[in-house]
């Protein structure tokens, strides 16, 4: 007689009411074994998992300390995709970056990191109305990964940008990775457009802030996206650049409404009140990843736990050790 899913589904239930450790119970053992049988099982035994990094700007480094909880935990990432901050992340991710330098890197960032935002080019970009370029951010992205193609990562990734001139998101997985990923962080009104593949590029948070659709177009069949949206209810606006950020924050929140309901798991960081150029609170961002992703993760092995279920069950049914 096979073992029914449904009985598996009934114990899951109960252990999520019991989380004190140590465990001893029934319930908390099951969860644990189906929990090992998912984290190692074969690719074709459990659903393909996608890493999905919202935008989100400064915000964003919070993903470092999501995925360094899923890391510790052995949560099993097949394919990684991102926008904007996500994006960056997400590249030096399935490019197999250390954490401990992912880490220092988030944590050394600045207004002007990666980019010449500089206060005397920003007086430039008022007074002249001259877009900054954005190069600095790819030889950034460079020195870390070097010149490294999609198809040369550890983990398939893909990112987002959007054509200015037609509205239209375009998705990068394949081609260069540096270049793919300035062109998804390229932050509209501040940054000149990218010419790249007879198309001019800007932020990809603007039409994708939340890029299910780029997971699943890398295969993935359960999601588990990492949101660091603002809460763009509590700023006040007291310059062009923050009424710019406003505009930029209030579109992503509206897509990411829709878009949440497409993950399969979602981890929301408590960032919102992180402004778009507030460096010194990266250390905030961090710890705030961390400890919201910690509290999730039980509730988000139990998700994949279930999500895999259908394609464990036959394999219980060929194991006759299960019916002696």
């Amino acid at each position: 007689m096979r073992p029914p899913a449904a009985l598996a589904l009934v114990f899951l239930a109960c252990a999520s009411l019991a989380r004190a450790a140590p465990d001893l119970s029934a319930d908390a053992l099951l969860r644990d074994h189906l929990w090992r049988e998912v984290r190692t099982a074969a690719p074709d035994r459990r659903p393909k998992v996608g890493l999905v990094l919202s935008a989100g700007s400064l915000r964003g480094v919070a993903h470092v300390g999501v995925i360094r909880v899923l890391e510790d935990a052995e949560f099993p990432i097949d394919v990684v995709a991102g926008t904007s901050m996500g994006a960056v992340v997400g590249s030096f991710y399935a490019g197999g970056v250390p954490m401990a330098k992912m880490w220092s890197i988030a944590k050394g960032l600045r207004v002007d990191s990666g980019n010449n935002l500089s206060a005397r080019r920003l007086i430039s970009l008022l007074l002249f109305d001259r877009l900054l370029s954005s190069a600095n951010a790819e030889r950034m992205i460079r020195r870390t990964l070097g010149s490294r193609t999609f198809a040369q990562l550890l983990k398939p990734f893909a990112c987002v940008s959007m054509d200015i001139y037609t509205g239209e998101a375009i998705i990068f997985r394949d081609g260069d990775v540096a270049t793919a990923v300035r062109a998804s962080m390229n932050l509209p009104g501040i940054f000149e457009p990218l010419e790249y593949r007879h198309r001019f590029l800007t932020d990809g948070g603007v039409v994708d802030y939340i890029p299910i659709d780029a997971a699943r177009l890398l295969g993935a069949q359960w999601t588990l996206a990492s949101v660091t949206e603002t809460d763009f209810t509590a700023a006040r606006p007291k310059s062009v650049l923050d009424a710019l950020e406003q505009v930029i924050d209030i579109r992503g929140s509206y897509l990411s409404r829709e878009q949440r309901k497409q993950a399969d798991f979602l981890i929301e960081p408590p960032v919102g009140r992180i402004g778009m150029f507030d460096s010194q609170r990266i250390p905030e961002a961090l710890d705030k990843g961390v400890i919201t992703a910690a509290r999730r993760l039980p509730a988000a092995e139990e998700s994949l736990i279930l999500a895999s279920i259908p394609l464990l069950e036959p394999g219980w049914a060929a194991d006759p050790r299960l019916f002696r």
